[in-house]
């Protein structure tokens, strides 16, 4: 079985805001808006780095999840891991065995994609989205990618950054954390070189780090391939996002540049 990392979430709640801080920071092209997301009572924007996809989801109506999810966690956040798998049916059986709920059967034969979303309240730490893409060429890496459209590679710009290494969710008690998602990703756990807990999927790292910023779990931030590091500094310094030499803040996410 493999398993990879396509897509982080982000809830904000200006995704106009957003969007002109992901465009000018990372240097990349917005490719699809997702109808289907009003359901929620939200509206989307994608943007593809690399093969894989950053979202910002931002409520167009009072009382949703995602709208409180932004009051829990003060403000602009990440949202939800999404991943590619090889074999949802497993992935089905093991939520299951472990007694976790699914909070949301993503099911369209039509598109050729199948697949779950896990309850966070069984989780931890954010959504854990797992995805199977059932259509011809969707095992290949970089291939067909359903949530974002049928015509996203027009739009891919790798001149400032080049992909998503990392993904880093914060816990005031990150062990037990990372043993969980070890256990749903039927992946063992490795120590990064500063000792946090971590797991590697086939083409990025998921790591566990304890919170310290006050805001609780949650998924705190990402490392990005840094293409051109000046340009993204001059881009996070114009749209006062630059934290430091080696990071950004963009979205409510902590941006590691790699």
């Amino acid at each position: 079985m493999w398993i990879r990392l396509r897509q982080i979430a982000v809830v904000t709640e200006d995704l106009r805001r957003s969007a002109l801080d992901i465009g000018t920071v990372l240097g990349v092209e917005a490719c699809f808006t997702d109808p289907g997301v009003k359901r929620f009572g939200l509206k989307n924007t994608l943007w593809p780095i690399g093969t894989q996809f950053l979202e910002v989801v931002t409520p167009i109506e009072d009382g949703t999840a995602g709208g409180r999810y932004i009051d829990r966690r003060g403000g602009d956040s990440g949202y939800m891991f999404i991943t590619q798998v090889d074999d949802i049916t497993r992935r089905r059986e093991r939520a299951a065995e472990l007694g976790i709920r699914i909070a949301w059967d993503l099911n369209h034969p039509e598109g050729g994609h199948d697949g779950i979303q896990l309850h966070p309240a069984d989780t931890g730490g954010t959504f854990f989205e797992m995805d199977q893409m059932t259509m011809e060429g969707g095992d290949a890496v970089g291939g067909p990618w359903y949530p974002a459209g049928k015509n996203w590679e027009p739009y891919v710009r790798t001149d400032q950054v080049g992909g998503i290494s990392a993904a880093e969710i914060q816990s005031p008690d990150p062990q037990p954390l990372a043993d969980r998602w070890s256990a749903m990703a039927e992946i063992d756990l490795t120590a990064s070189a500063d000792g946090h807990p971590q797991i590697e999927l086939d083409n990025a790292t998921l790591r566990f780090v304890e919170a310290t910023d006050g805001r609780g779990e949650g998924l705190g931030g990402i490392d990005v391939v840094a293409n051109d590091r000046e340009a993204i500094l001059a881009g996070a310094r114009a749209r006062d996002c630059y934290v430091s030499d080696d990071e950004v803040s963009v979205a409510g996410l902590r941006v590691y540049l790699r």
